[in-house]
C-alpha cells in the first residue's frame, strides 16, 4: 500500500504540473490565442517598420500610425477601427494592411483571428449579393465571437458588387452588442484602387505647382476622396451606408510612387533576399518601370508592384 504521505505528495506535483502546461501564457506559446483584454499593439515597432518598409507614403504612415494605436490603447472603444485604403496598384495598400494584421496577430494572414476576402473570389456573382451578404453576417458574427480582437480586410473593393458590403454596417456601427456580440474591439480595412486617379491628380497639382510632396496632408485629399468614392459605381461603396452614416473612419490615400521610392523598394527587396545592395542593378529596374505622365515621367504607374520580378531577371543574369 502507498504512503499517505507519498499518495498526497504525488497528487500535489500533478495538480501543479496540470496547472502549469494549463496556463494561458504556456498554452498561448504553442497554439494561438485570441489577445486579452489588456492587449496593445507596439507603436515604436510599428512606426519601424513603417519608416523601412513604406516608402513614399508620409500621409498613408501617419494617419495609420495614429489611428491604429490609439484605438488600440482605449480600454473602451465606441466601435470597430474601420480604415479604407486607395491607392493605385504597387503603392502599399496590401502591404500596410498585413503588417496592421502582424502587430495584432503575429501570425498575420496564417493567424485564425486574421480574415482576408477577395471580391473576385468569394464575391464573384452578382445574382448572389443577398446569399452573400448572409454568409458575410454569419462569418463575422462567428468570428468576433471567437475572438473580440479580430480582423478583416476586404480586397479588390473597386471590384465588389454594389450594396454588397453595406451587409456589415450594423457590426460597424455605434452599438455597444449587436444579438449578444459586441464588435468594437475589431478591425475592418477596405482595400480599393477606387479613388486613385484623384489622389494621382491631386499629386501631379502639387508638383506641377512646385510645392513639396510632403506638404500634402490628409485634409487635401480625404474629403474628395470620400465624396468621389461614394459617388463612383466601381468603388465597391457607390453610395453606401458606411459613408453616409460616417462609419469609416478614415479615408487613406496611398500616394504615386516617385523613381526615388522605387529605387528605395529594389533596396528594401535586395536586403530582404540577404543579398548586398548593388546599385547598379538598383537603377536598372528603376528604369526599366513605366511612368506617368509620359512626357515627364514622373511617377511609376504600377508602384513597386513589378520589382520582384524584374529583380529576378536581374539576379539570373
Amino acid at each position: 500500500a502507498l504512503e499517505p504521505v507519498s499518495v498526497g505528495l504525488a497528487i500535489g506535483v500533478a495538480w501543479a504540473l496540470t496547472g502549469y502546461l494549463s496556463h494561458p501564457s504556456f498554452y498561448c506559446s504553442y497554439v494561438e490565442c485570441c489577445p486579452g483584454a489588456g492587449h496593445r499593439i507596439n507603436a515604436t515597432a510599428l512606426r519601424e517598420q513603417l519608416d523601412s518598409r513604406l516608402f513614399g507614403q508620409h500621409l498613408a504612415k501617419e494617419v495609420v500610425l495614429r489611428a491604429v494605436t490609439g484605438f488600440s490603447n482605449n480600454p473602451s472603444p465606441k466601435k470597430p477601427l474601420t480604415l479604407s485604403l486607395h491607392g493605385w496598384a504597387g503603392t502599399g495598400k496590401n502591404f500596410l494592411s498585413q503588417l496592421l494584421a502582424r502587430h495584432v496577430h503575429p501570425a498575420g494572414l496564417r493567424s485564425k483571428f486574421v480574415h482576408l476576402f477577395l471580391a473576385t473570389l468569394h464575391f464573384p456573382h452578382p445574382q448572389h449579393v443577398p446569399l452573400y451578404q448572409e454568409q458575410l453576417q454569419n462569418w463575422i458574427r462567428g468570428n468576433v465571437s471567437a475572438c473580440a480582437h479580430s480582423v478583416f480586410i476586404f480586397d479588390e473593393m473597386d471590384k465588389m458588387h454594389q450594396g454588397l458590403i453595406d451587409a456589415i454596417k450594423p457590426f460597424l456601427d455605434y452599438y455597444e452588442q449587436v444579438d449578444g456580440v459586441s464588435y468594437r474591439k475589431a478591425i475592418f480595412i477596405f482595400l480599393s484602387n477606387a479613388g486613385g486617379d484623384l489622389i494621382n491628380k491631386a499629386a501631379l497639382d502639387f508638383w506641377t505647382s512646385g510645392k513639396r510632396r510632403e506638404d500634402i496632408q490628409l485634409k487635401d485629399l480625404e474629403p474628395m476622396l470620400s465624396v468621389g468614392v461614394f459617388n463612383n459605381k466601381n468603388s465597391g461603396l457607390w453610395h453606401s451606408s458606411l459613408i453616409d452614416r460616417n462609419l469609416i473612419d478614415y479615408f487613406v490615400p496611398l500616394l504615386p510612387l516617385e523613381h526615388k521610392h522605387v529605387k528605395m523598394c529594389v533596396r528594401a527587396e535586395m536586403i530582404a533576399r540577404g543579398h548586398k545592395v548593388d546599385e547598379k542593378v538598383v537603377q536598372a529596374v528603376a528604369d526599366e518601370m513605366t511612368y506617368f505622365p509620359k512626357e515627364a515621367r514622373i511617377y511609376s504607374d504600377k508602384g513597386c508592384k513589378t520589382v520582384q520580378a524584374k529583380l529576378d531577371i536581374h539576379e539570373d543574369i
